[in-house]
C-alpha cells in the first residue's frame, strides 16, 4: 500500500472511530474560509463536523475580490472565520464589520515568518508545504476550541494531513534535484511563488509584484524581456486566475513558448489538475521540473 493510501486510511479510521455515530447538521460548526485553499484544509482537517463556506472559489483572484450580500448572509452565520493574513485579503475586516460578524477569526498563517518583496509583504506562505504544516495545526487547534467534543477528531486528520505534505515536500524536493542551480529560474504571471522559491532554491522572475491588480510599466517589461533572452529561460507559466494576455505578449517578445497553467492564490475546478491543495501542488512542482528542464 503506497504512502497516499496509508494516511487517507489512517484518516478514515479515525473518523469511524471519533465519530461511530455520524455528525447531523445541527452538530456540525459553521466556518468561513476566505478562498478556495484554505477553504481546502479546512475541509481536510474539519470533515463532517464542520459546515464550510468558501468566500473567493476556484480560479477566482481574492486580490480584488468583492464580496456579495450571500457572502454577508453566510459569515452572519459562521462561528469562525478563517483568513490568510499577510495583507492577502485586504478587503476582509472591512467586510466582516460590515456583515456584522461576531464570531471568532483565525489567521492561518499564524507563526509563519513572512517573506518580504521590497517593502512589500510576501502573503503566499502555502507555497511552501511545510508553511502549511503551520497552517493545518492553527485550524485543528482553533476548531478543537471551538467545538471540545471534536477535538480529537480534528487533531487526528490534521496529523493525517501532515503526513500528506512531509511526503508532498520529500517527493518535491527529488523532482527539483536533478534541475542544476544555474537552470533554476522560471518566469510567472505575478509574484506567488516566492515562499516556493526561496525553499526550493529556485528564482521566479514575475512582470507584476506580489499582488494580480500591480500593472508592470514597459520599462519593467522590456527589462524582463532581455533577461529572459540574455540568460536563455524557457520556463514561462501564466496562472489560473490571471489574465494570460500580459505574459503572453511578453512570452512572444521574448521568443519562448508559454507552458500549462500553474496554481497559486487559487485552486481549480473538480476537472482540473489543481482541485486541492496536494493535487495543485504535485502539479505545479511537475510542470515547474519540466519547464526548467528546457533552460
Amino acid at each position: 500500500m503506497n504512502t497516499h493510501r496509508r494516511h487517507l486510511l489512517a484518516s478514515a479510521c479515525a473518523l469511524a472511530l471519533l465519530s461511530p455515530l455520524g455528525t447531523s447538521a445541527a452538530d456540525q460548526i459553521k466556518v468561513t474560509a476566505s478562498f478556495s485553499i484554505l477553504g481546502d484544509l479546512v475541509r481536510a482537517v474539519g470533515g463532517p463536523r464542520v459546515a464550510l463556506t468558501t468566500l473567493v472559489g476556484p480560479n477566482q483572484d481574492a486580490h480584488g475580490f468583492e464580496p456579495q450580500a450571500a457572502h454577508a448572509k453566510a459569515l452572519l452565520q459562521s462561528e469562525l472565520l478563517v483568513t490568510n493574513g499577510l495583507g492577502f485579503e485586504p478587503w476582509i475586516h472591512k467586510f466582516a464589520k460590515a456583515a456584522g460578524f461576531k464570531g471568532k477569526t483565525l489567521v492561518a498563517s499564524k507563526g509563519i515568518k513572512p517573506l518580504q518583496v521590497g517593502k512589500e509583504t510576501d502573503p503566499h506562505a502555502w507555497q511552501n508545504p511545510r508553511n502549511t504544516m503551520v497552517y493545518v495545526q492553527n485550524i485543528a487547534d482553533s476548531l478543537g476550541q471551538l467545538d471540545p467534543a471534536g477535538a480529537d477528531l480534528y487533531q487526528a486528520n490534521a496529523k493525517a494531513y501532515l503526513q500528506e505534505l512531509l511526503a508532498l515536500d520529500l517527493w518535491a524536493q527529488e523532482q527539483f534535484a536533478p534541475i542544476p542551480a544555474a537552470k533554476r529560474k522560471v518566469i510567472c504571471s505575478h509574484d506567488a511563488f516566492g515562499y516556493l522559491g526561496a525553499y526550493y532554491k529556485i528564482t521566479f522572475l514575475a512582470p507584476q509584484g506580489v499582488s494580480t491588480e500591480a500593472e508592470p510599466s514597459a520599462r519593467q517589461v522590456a527589462l524582463l524581456i532581455r533577461q529572459i533572452k540574455h540568460e536563455k529561460i524557457k520556463a514561462v507559466f501564466v496562472e489560473n486566475m490571471a489574465n494570460p494576455k500580459l505574459l503572453t505578449q511578453l512570452s512572444r517578445d521574448a521568443g519562448v513558448s508559454v507552458g500549462a497553467d500553474l496554481y497559486s492564490d487559487a485552486l481549480s475546478g473538480p476537472d482540473k489538475p489543481g482541485a486541492t491543495y496536494l493535487q495543485m501542488m504535485r502539479h505545479n512542482v511537475t510542470q515547474l521540473a519540466a519547464g526548467m528542464g528546457l533552460n
